[in-house]
């Protein structure tokens, strides 16, 4: 069972040194709605430090998109005002408990996270043909 977790890990490294900044930006998004989910379920459970522990996660993905996005264009400027309201619904969730808080938030993500996923099945189709699912 060692090797296979070993495995596991080598993979996801190698996945990750691969990856394009587009992969990486899509990857972060499932990986933010993944501790939202987690999140909920530590809310729904009275677990408050499962939720604690993954809307803070949550947290640290919408801040590292925020750093890393360019605000030189309306779209990022209106990205990151998103992004801050993101962050607040999270913020607000941990601290009142609030699964609707929760809900707004993975609305959001989730909408980001469809959206990128087009433009990168959108991208490869331009550069290699009719292929690129992402």
């Amino acid at each position: 069972m060692a090797i296979s977790n070993l495995q596991a890990a080598a993979y996801k490294q190698n996945t990750l040194n691969t990856a394009s900044p587009g992969e990486l930006t899509l990857m972060l998004y499932n990986g933010c709605l993944k501790f939202i989910k987690q999140g909920k379920t530590g809310i729904e459970n009275n677990d408050i430090e499962m939720r604690n522990i993954n809307i803070k996660k949550a947290q640290d993905i919408i801040r590292e998109l925020m750093v890393t996005l360019e605000t030189n264009s309306d779209l990022g400027k209106n990205m990151m005002r998103i992004y801050d309201f993101v962050l607040s619904r999270l913020v607000d969730a941990n601290i009142k408990n609030d699964v609707q808080a929760l809900n707004e938030a993975e609305q959001f993500v989730t909408e980001f996270r469809d959206t990128w996923k087009q433009v990168i099945q959108i991208d490869r189709q331009q550069r290699h043909g009719s292929g690129g699912q992402a």
